[in-house]
């Protein structure tokens, strides 16, 4: 496809979209819930289907050399599609949030104001190898009564093709406009600079992968950006921790998918935590086959290798994780401001004062205490599911829900009012 075809191409898909927000802005609730609740009947019933698509889209990932964390992303089998169905339901069955009263008053002048939530209009999602992407945020978009323009990742363009159709399925039977949920239907890479291009289309592009493609999101989009950095997340084991908690969440941290944005990237030891256990947290992660990238006293534990530069603000979505002993909590929170991403920080203590002064002082999108960064996950947030994890400071932070993907307006009302 040459660029003037996809110029063609893409102008088309925002004009359909833009209609169809018009339409969507004022839906049903219900319309919402029954296209939901439809489509994830359509993946069930599908589910061979994808799972076929699946295996075209790994065989072309194999070919194409992609590394495992790749492949695991990639990947679906029936537990997967069960969770991508799951979604589509919890999505289903949250509130509808279009129109919801956020704050009304009056005023003295006889105003009566109301601030309630209103779609965004349209959203563009570029996002990379994960195929159940495109079920969360055609659901997130939906619900919040936007339309949406999905570009996936050639990786999984076969598996995003099969979903998307079940999605369309959802649409039609509830007589929503087929057109609220497209997928661009060419691998060409002139279709992302396209959309970052289209603000007379698009309200807000959501780019969802590694530090590349949101680089290049960044640097080109003219339309509005809901960044979502890469997933440099910390977890730092204070002197006052319970070691067994911390020795299950650092594990589970680093181990569970190493794919996701939530893994743990780099793990900050108190000396003091040192001195009390020694170095168990290394130990448990090297039994475990994890490459233990350390420094400082670190890098004396046998297994180890030595950590470079480098390493350190490094996401390595692998069985991989730097790793270096620090001066306390404050030894830590200076670590992860030089370092981290803005993303998720876990800090392991029984110390309310330590941990309140973790919280206090870090700024990244989600701070937890003795739980494992793999939860900074819109579903586990009781989302249904997220279009990312923004780690910007604009309008939406952490897991980007059906909530979150709302504007507001103010509905102001008078009888014969007028301003002195």
């Amino acid at each position: 496809m040459d660029g003037q075809d996809v110029t063609g191409l893409m102008q088309q898909i925002g004009a359909r979209a833009r209609a169809a927000a018009a339409e969507l802005a004022f839906a049903e609730p219900e319309a919402k819930r029954q296209a939901l609740l439809a489509a994830a009947d359509a993946v069930l019933v599908r589910q061979e289907e994808i799972l076929a698509a699946n295996a075209e889209d790994l065989a072309f990932g194999t070919a194409k050399g992609l590394s495992p964390a790749m492949m695991d992303r990639l990947k679906l089998d029936a537990g997967r599609i069960g969770g991508v169905v799951e979604g589509l339901r919890a999505v289903a069955a949250q509130k509808d949030p279009v129109g919801e009263v956020i704050a009304e008053w009056d005023r003295p002048s006889g105003l009566h104001i109301r601030r309630v939530r209103t779609p965004l209009g349209v959203v563009g999602v570029i996002y990379e190898s994960r195929p159940n992407v495109t079920a969360d945020a055609g659901a997130l978009c939906l619900k919040s009564g936007n339309a949406v323009i999905l570009r996936g990742g050639s990786e999984s363009f076969h598996t995003s093709t099969a979903i998307h159709a079940c999605l369309q399925d959802g649409l039609r039977s509830a007589g929503l406009p087929e057109d609220a949920i497209q997928l661009v239907p060419t691998r060409d890479r002139a279709a992302v600079a396209e959309m970052l291009r289209m603000v007379e289309f698009i309200d807000v592009i959501v780019p969802r992968g590694g530090k590349g493609l949101v680089g290049l999101v960044q640097a080109e989009a003219r339309v509005p950006v809901f960044a979502h950095l890469e997933g440099i997340c910390h977890v730092y084991a204070d002197g006052d921790a319970d070691l067994e908690k911390a020795r299950r969440v650092v594990l589970n941290a680093k181990t569970r998918r190493t794919g996701i944005c939530g893994a743990a990237e780099c793990l900050l030891i108190d000396r003091a935590f040192l001195a009390k256990h020694g170095p168990v947290l290394i130990e448990d992660l090297l039994k475990a086959g994890v490459e233990v990238r350390a420094e400082g006293e670190l890098a004396q534990v046998p297994g180890t290798v030595p950590a470079q530069p480098d390493d350190f603000g490094r996401e390595f979505l692998d069985m991989i994780i730097a790793a270096t002993v620090v001066d306390g909590v404050d030894g830590a929170i200076a670590h992860i401001r030089r370092y981290g991403s803005s993303h998720t920080e876990s800090i392991l203590t029984e110390n309310d004062a330590t941990a309140g002064r973790f919280f206090q002082r870090l700024d990244s999108a989600i701070l937890m205490r003795n739980a494992s960064t793999q939860f900074a996950d819109g579903g586990e947030f009781g989302m249904g599911a997220e279009i990312g994890i923004a780690t910007g400071k604009m309008h939406a932070r952490g897991p980007v829900g059906a909530e979150q993907l709302t504007s507001f307006k103010y509905l102001v009302e008078g009888d014969g009012t007028i301003r002195p």
